[in-house]
């Protein structure tokens, strides 16, 4: 997605243990696991904006990150199955030279077909849950899962594009005017 937006930027991982951090709320979680991570990874790259985000996906107060396992993405596809879900992803923008944090939280409402036991199983099958929140992408096959959504379809991937643009132009940076991306007609 940050290419496709015209950026240049390298991946560094932030080594954050994300089962040490806990909240109150599941906004409140998401984030402060953005800024532990996007702080963590700032200490490495000082004079660079650092992004960092963390999505999970809440049903009833609980929250459901990415499955430990094959049981547990079906676990989780099974209690989302039909219903309506919000997923909720925290980003974070760091610059470790000016000491300076913004950050921004985003919801989306999901609503997931009802599915079959057998459905879920063959969407678990493919490998594509087991390191996502919810147990599903939706930017991959897990979209047939979905009937609709309400609000940011990249909140539910995983980065509100809407909500980075807003905090990166808080720091001088406007994708619009600073983009490489050209498009034809």
């Amino acid at each position: 997605m940050l290419t496709d937006l015209g950026l240049c930027f390298n991946v560094v991982v932030s080594g954050v243990d994300e089962q040490r951090i806990s909240a109150d709320d599941p906004q409140q979680l998401v984030e402060k696991l953005a800024v532990s991570k996007a702080s963590t990874a700032a200490l490495q790259c000082p004079e660079a904006l650092v992004i960092g985000a963390d999505t999970v996906v809440v049903l009833d107060g609980k929250v459901y990150g990415k499955p430990e396992d094959e049981l547990d993405a079906m676990h989780k596809l099974s209690v989302l199955n039909g219903k309506v879900h919000t997923v909720y992803t925290g980003v974070c923008v760091a610059h470790y030279a000016s000491n300076r944090i913004e950050t921004a939280v985003a919801a989306t409402l999901v609503s997931m077909k009802p599915l079959t036991a057998q459905q879920i199983s063959s969407y678990v099958s493919t490998g594509e849950p087991l390191d996502k929140a919810g147990a599903y992408a939706i930017q991959g096959l897990g979209a047939t899962l979905i009937d609709r959504i309400e609000g940011c379809y990249f909140n539910v991937v995983g980065l509100p594009l809407s909500v980075l643009s807003t905090l990166l132009a808080s720091f001088g940076v406007d994708l619009l005017a600073h983009t490489n991306v050209k498009t034809s007609r």
